[in-house]
């Protein structure tokens, strides 16, 4: 018993927002739902991790149903675990950007609230500054008006099992089909050269 209780939490330090195992990264990003990020971010190459979550508030293990509401100040985010050396750090980023619009306010499409916010949350200086840099090429991508936000990273909290790899187990649900598609496609397009 006590063996595994270190064990689980070895691995749960291993896999946590803080990882930094054997050269892996791991960013914390919101853009809207987490399900189209989730999807999207699996595509690419050197990408071995995508976790659906809630940061950004202060109510503790929020629920799904709780940051719906958008009083808890969490955002639906995902912890996206990758390979800095298959996959560069500001081609994550580029991609965070090209997965959802940016100078949206508080919503992704229909998607409208605090909760759908665009937001990059750093966990160090060399992150805040790869965050910046990233908004600014994005900010000429999009002829300006980018309004993500970037802001120091708190407790993570991941989402209920049933939202972790949701399109894929999901691929034929209406809102995958409508939003989530065209949104890897978009990835897949762009960055066709880091494709699994």
């Amino acid at each position: 018993m006590y063996v595994t209780t270190l064990v689980e939490q070895f691995w749960a330090l291993c896999s946590g927002p803080f990882s930094t195992i054997a050269g892996m990264k791991t960013y914390h990003l919101a853009g809207g739902c987490f399900w189209c990020l989730d999807a999207a971010y699996r595509v690419l190459r050197g990408v071995s991790d995508v976790v659906s979550g809630y940061t950004g508030g202060q109510n503790p293990h929020p629920t799904y149903d709780q940051v719906c509401t958008g009083t808890t100040g969490h955002a639906e985010a995902v912890a996206v675990t990758f390979d800095p050396s298959v996959i560069p750090s500001d081609v994550i980023l580029d991609a965070f950007f090209s997965m959802h619009d940016p100078r949206q306010l508080n919503r992704q499409g229909n998607d409208v609230g605090t909760q759908y916010r665009s937001a990059m949350f750093y966990r160090d200086d060399e992150e805040l500054a790869l965050f910046e840099a990233a908004r600014d090429r994005a900010d000429e991508t999009w002829s300006g008006g980018v309004v993500t936000e970037i802001s120091p990273l708190g407790e993570f909290y991941d989402a209920e099992e049933y939202h972790q790899d949701f399109f894929a187990k999901n691929p034929s649900q209406g809102y995958c089909l409508a939003v989530a598609v065209p949104k890897v496609a978009k990835v897949r397009k762009s960055f066709a050269g880091y494709l699994t």
